[in-house]
């Protein structure tokens, strides 16, 4: 059996087992905060262009009360070419309600080479010492037989503390028979831990048709996953066509970290959110059913309606604050109480 057959196997037998974990329901717990529109609330000062046509599916980092905000950013309707920037706001003030409009940004990653040639997109935040590691889709094309193939690829950034990059590069499997194996897509991952170049990371490949949420080892120099120690952690429902990670993790004790999911779903299509809670391993702890879904028509309105897409997850104080893509034309931010949005986790027994 090739990598992909084994890892198809496992995700097909995971399947079986373990579905039916959550139900088709939606409990919409998160205040809608602030909307950030791209054309009319974003200034550029490191670019030519000083208005971003669209800007959503942003990360973030929480700093003290500074929280930075990276949303993927289109300056053409044309090629939809993709960058990464970055903006930061005063968490109290959005909490608040007083938030300053316009914000002023920097782009920070945008396509060099031809893996990423048709853009950087939806990037997750993960601190790391004096660094922070960058987690994002490059979408771009390999090179075979003189030919261009679209590649959708996991990749990840190293920037030093002024936010220059280290490096850049994209994600292996390394599989049992110690070759490399690309999936033709492979995106929506989170850090989970990072212990010099080794890491526990959730990621979610697109194996024999099949988009399920995994947990893996990987390592960072080598910029591999290990076939070996892949395994599926997120089921999607028989009413989802799919689900994936959509933020990064906030970490709520010793072993157990909260990250956000998404599900597209069969009957309109659209994005739904939810929490997990997973230890150090990836393992799935609990998970909530629906808890946060577009809503109105500034949320369901957009270049792909019917989309609240992560990416980043902070908590302060008392709060929980996602922020996301909202309908692939803004930025939304939505904030929960911490401890009503666990209490609607379920808790999943061995």
């Amino acid at each position: 059996m090739t990598a992909e057959e084994r890892l198809l196997k496992k995700a097909l037998d995971y399947l079986k087992n373990y579905r039916d974990i959550r139900k088709n329901e939606t409990d919409d717990i998160f205040k809608r905060k602030a909307l950030i529109v791209s054309e009319q609330d974003i200034l550029m000062r490191n670019y030519s262009r000083k208005h971003p046509k669209l800007a959503f599916n942003p990360g973030a980092l929480l700093q003290g009360k500074i929280l930075h905000v990276f949303p993927r950013l289109i300056f053409d309707y044309y090629t939809y070419t993709s960058s990464i920037g970055r903006f930061s706001i005063d968490v109290e003030s959005l909490i608040n309600g007083d938030l300053n409009l316009p914000v002023e940004a920097d782009i920070v990653v945008w396509p060099k080479f031809l893996w990423e040639f048709r853009g950087c997109e939806d990037p997750r935040i993960f601190k790391h010492g004096e660094n922070m590691l960058m987690l994002y889709t490059g979408y771009g094309y390999f090179l075979e037989k003189d030919a261009l193939v679209t590649s959708i690829v996991q990749a990840f950034a190293k920037f030093d503390s002024r936010l220059s990059i280290i490096s850049r590069k994209y994600f292996k499997i390394k599989s049992m028979d110690e070759d490399y194996f690309i999936p033709k897509s492979n995106k929506d991952s989170a850090f989970l831990k990072v212990n010099g170049e080794e890491a526990v990371i959730l990621t979610r490949p697109l194996i024999g048709g099949v988009e399920v949420g995994w947990r893996s080892d990987a390592n960072l120099n080598e910029a591999v996953m290990y076939e070996r120690t892949m395994e599926p952690s997120l089921p999607f429902e028989n009413w989802e066509f799919k689900v994936g990670w959509s933020t990064n993790a906030v970490r709520l004790s010793s072993n157990e970290l909260l990250v956000g999911w998404h599900g597209i779903i069969k009957e309109d299509y659209s994005y739904r959110n939810g929490l997990a809670i997973l230890d150090n391993d990836g393992r799935l702890l609990a998970v909530s059913n629906y808890l946060l879904v577009p809503n109105g028509v500034n949320e369901e309105y957009g270049d792909r309606p019917h989309v609240i897409f992560g990416d980043g997850l902070v908590s302060y104080k008392k709060s929980l604050i996602w922020v996301g893509g909202v309908s692939d034309y803004a930025i939304g931010f939505f904030e929960t109480e911490l401890e009503r949005a666990i209490g609607k986790l379920k808790w999943i027994s061995g």
